[in-house]
């Protein structure tokens, strides 16, 4: 343990990191950030021919990636100095991203492309993780980085005024039990140009009072610089001076080498995520929340189909193409801009980029889909039109699916591939000019990471009674049952049990629902635990229902609060366990938010919040929290002895609180762009808020019996995220049957990661995570390889495996940049 126990202070030693951050995009675009980082490098590498005992550190991949493509010259510079030891390659990322929106696969891809970039280029691997300015990092970190090859960690936010830890070097724990070890910056990750020496005393001001070896970094930052003559000057000049201690140039690979060396058994332990700083960012710009979600969503869907038409059909595997796409979403995943936090234009260059990812992946996808396809065998039969349904899910799903369809007759019927009636339904297509355009609602039952073919049929009795009970205020099937009071628009009854009638009611409609709050804080939320200041809710203006089937019923609740508009369809389908949420919002609020709260009875003291590749359980206070696709309340009911809970699922939101049994989603809120604390707001000056207008986004509510563990909510989740896709066929003869399964995950709290191709051939990739916190034997039927997997999987474990394209060579287990696991 690095402690001094009697030493006297001129033994001491401080490691002083040379580093400048930069932020590739902040109060500037991504061309001058591509440019500081040019400037900045130069900077370092001449300090080293004028100070023989400066090194500097730098992490972010992407930033080495653009001195290579811009300066090739200084690239090798570079190269030359990590081979002598005087520039240290850390992060293993790469950016610098937002450590709590992006998705747990996002974070292996940071480390994947990264560290695979920096062992090709500087025949190493970082080993330090280092994310100093992201505003928080959530709970699963441990076990993502050490599996890509990190042994610890560096971060400053939340500092010490936001969250006690019991020093500023510990173990840092996953839910999983991996751990790494962590260390907090003293003051700040970055210093003036000018002397170290007010500098240093406030980084030794928060360190413990016995200590014998810490870090402190410096250096010109957040625009670039990095260390300057008058710092490397001071350094000397101030080593072992009076009571400072030895200033050491070193690097953050050398300084846990040597906590290590002295002994780290008594180190503390740290169970948690580490939050909160910056709250606002959870919620900040929708827009780029929502784009980053789509995009990694494609991606991971285009990849498995891409594999799948590898294998099945020869397609070639576009693997540089996902890499680009992915490197883009990685980009723009910086925590400046995924936080919601960099200036107005920065916004539209995400927009693009993002859009160019989702769209390769989106080529990569239909390209998969349809060498498939036009292998089914689909004989002609008169009057009829095929239609495939494709589930990216690798196991089955029994759901509705919508699509467009050009000439739907009133007398035509649908059939499945064993020539079964199936129920289907119209709903208001997207060309509403045209009577020839329709659109309909499709019961369908599709095998794991497979499809199935239904047909239309001409002359065919259609199923016609409807599966749901539904009135203008009320919906129920055999799961669930809704009803609204209306002239409130809440929910006032909301029964789980068979029949939708044996359960308890969860609902309390004595709370408001669509809560319009106050929000004068700046961009980031500084200062902010959470957002109380109501100043009225939306006032409901119809309530009705405007669909019903067969398949489905939809029920839609208007309301208004001044200039502001929000429509709320809620769809319930036959044998479905959620309520889904289909929310059109105009907002007109600059300076406040809105929540979305779905108030209960239940009785409870925490709430669970799914997190990258994990879950967190959080005090139900009302604090704001950042989640991911789904956060739960579980507990007691006055009227009931079995425990009963609420979740609600998301396909783009991020923030959320709980308090009182009652879920609270930030659904947008609109400060000014890129405004920081302490500026205030002038007089005469037009601003920009963000997130005035339209959006759209879908919420699902998931009431259940038992706690969250018994309610499925991840693989549902990724329901509501990556829906089933359509494609319309033709007649034409093939060797692919009419339903086939490609591959097959169980048991339920096991979901698929990834499926792809490796990075360096064809060999396939296969990712497992456990869900739940509950070890599982988890099986992975590849019926397009040919293969098959049993493995254990302990509690919220990731394990990827390698499956040789070789059939007589066995599979292998590999950390998270494929490579074998000893």
């Amino acid at each position: 343990m690095v402690k001094a126990t009697g030493t006297v202070e001129d033994e001491r030693t401080l490691h002083m990191i040379g580093n400048s951050h930069i932020d590739p995009v902040w109060l500037w675009q991504w061309p001058e950030g591509y440019q500081e980082v040019r400037a900045t490098f130069r900077s370092a590498l001449d300090r080293m021919l004028e100070y023989p005992e400066f090194i500097f550190t730098s992490d972010s991949a992407a930033y080495y990636a653009w001195v290579e493509e811009i300066d090739p010259g200084m690239f090798a510079e570079i190269q030359e100095r990590v081979a002598e030891g005087r520039w240290e390659i850390t992060g293993g990322w790469w950016v610098e991203p937002d450590c709590n929106i992006p998705s747990g696969e996002s974070f292996v891809r940071h480390a994947l492309y990264s560290q695979r970039y920096f062992a090709e280029r500087f025949g190493r691997i970082a080993v330090v993780g280092y994310n100093v300015d992201p505003f928080g990092h959530n709970g699963m970190l441990p076990q993502l980085l050490r599996r890509a090859g990190m042994e610890a960690y560096v971060f400053m936010r939340p500092g010490p005024h936001e969250k006690s830890l019991p020093g500023p070097l510990f173990w840092w724990e996953s839910p999983d039990g991996t751990r790494i070890l962590t260390y907090r910056l003293p003051n700040e990750y970055c210093s003036p140009r000018e002397d170290l020496g007010y500098h240093l005393d406030k980084s030794i001001a928060q360190l413990p009072p016995e200590w014998l070896e810490m870090m402190c970094f410096y250096g010109v930052g957040d625009h670039g610089g990095g260390p300057t003559r008058e710092n490397l000057e001071s350094i000397r000049r101030l080593s072992g001076v009076g009571t400072m201690p030895r200033l050491e140039h070193s690097t953050p690979e050398r300084f846990f080498e040597t906590v290590r060396a002295a002994g780290t058994d008594g180190l503390p332990v740290v169970r948690d995520d580490l939050q909160h700083h910056a709250v606002g960012c959870y919620s900040a710009h929708s827009g780029i929340k929502r784009w980053n979600r789509r995009a990694e969503n494609a991606l991971g869907t285009a990849e498995a189909w891409a594999a799948v038409a590898s294998s099945v059909a020869g397609q070639p595997y576009p693997g540089t193409e996902f890499a680009h796409a992915w490197k883009q979403v990685l980009f723009n995943q910086f925590h400046d801009i995924l936080a919601g936090t960099a200036i107005e234009p920065a916004y539209d260059e995400a927009r693009d980029q993002l859009g160019e990812a989702t769209a390769i992946a989106a080529r990569a996808q239909n390209l998969a889909i349809q060498t498939i396809s036009r292998r089914i065998d689909l004989p002609q039969i008169v009057g009829s039109a095929p239609i495939v349904v494709f589930n990216p899910h690798p196991w089955r799903q029994q759901t509705v699916v919508e699509l467009e369809f050009g000439g739907l007759k009133p007398t035509d019927g649908m059939v499945d591939d064993e020539g079964r009636p199936v129920a289907f339904q119209a709903t208001q297509s997207y060309a509403t000019v045209s009577a020839w355009r329709s659109r309909m609602a499709m019961a369908v039952d599709v095998p794991p990471l497979g499809y199935r073919v239904y047909r239309v049929m001409p002359d065919l009795r259609r199923p016609t009674t409807g599966a749901v009970e539904a009135t203008q205020t009320s919906l129920a099937n055999e799961h669930l049952r809704a009803e609204w009071d209306a002239a409130s628009g809440r929910i006032a009854r909301l029964v789980v049990g068979a029949d939708g009638t044996d359960g308890p009611d969860l609902a309390d409609p004595s709370r408001p629902h669509a809560l319009v709050v106050d929000d004068t804080s700046d961009t980031w939320g500084h200062r902010r635990l959470a957002y109380r200041d109501e100043l009225g809710a939306f006032e409901t203006t119809s309530v009705g229902l405007v669909e019903s089937g067969p398949v489905r019923a939809i029920l839609r609740v208007e309301s208004r609060y001044g200039d502001s508009r929000l429509t709320e369809d809620y769809v319930l389908a036959a044998g479905d366990t959620a309520l889904e949420v289909r929310v059109i919002l105009d907002w007109r609020e600059p300076s406040r938010l809105l929540k979305l709260r779905y108030p209960t009875r239940l009785a409870v003291s925490n709430a669970t919040y799914e997190i990258p590749y994990g879950t967190i359980e959080r005090v139900a206070n009302g604090e704001e929290e950042p989640g991911q696709r789904w956060i739960d309340v579980s507990g007691t009911l006055p009227d009931a002895a079995d425990p009963y809970g609420l979740a609600v699922l998301n396909d783009g939101k991020y923030a959320f609180d709980a308090v009182d049994g009652s879920i609270g989603v930030t659904a947008v809120r609109s400060p000014i762009y890129a405004h920081h604390e302490p500026a205030v707001p002038r007089p005469g000056v037009r601003y920009s808020y963000q997130d005035i207008g339209i959006q759209r986004f879908r919420l699902a509510l998931v009431p259940h019996a038992g706690t969250w563990k018994d309610a499925g909510l991840t693989r549902r989740a990724i329901l509501l995220n990556e829906p089933l896709g359509t494609l319309l066929e033709s007649f034409h003869a093939g060797p692919f049957p009419l339903a086939r399964s490609f591959a097959e995950v169980s048991p339920d709290n096991v979901v698929l990661g990834a499926l792809k191709n490796a990075e360096d051939g064809e060999d396939l990739i296969v990712r497992l995570v456990e869900t739940c916190g509950r070890p599982a034997d988890a099986r992975v039927a590849l019926g397009a390889w040919e293969r098959e997997l049993n493995v254990a999987i302990g509690p919220y474990e990731i394990r990827t495996f390698r499956i040789p394209a070789d059939p007589e060579r066995p599979w292998t287990e590999t950390d998270l940049l494929e490579r074998p696991v000893a």
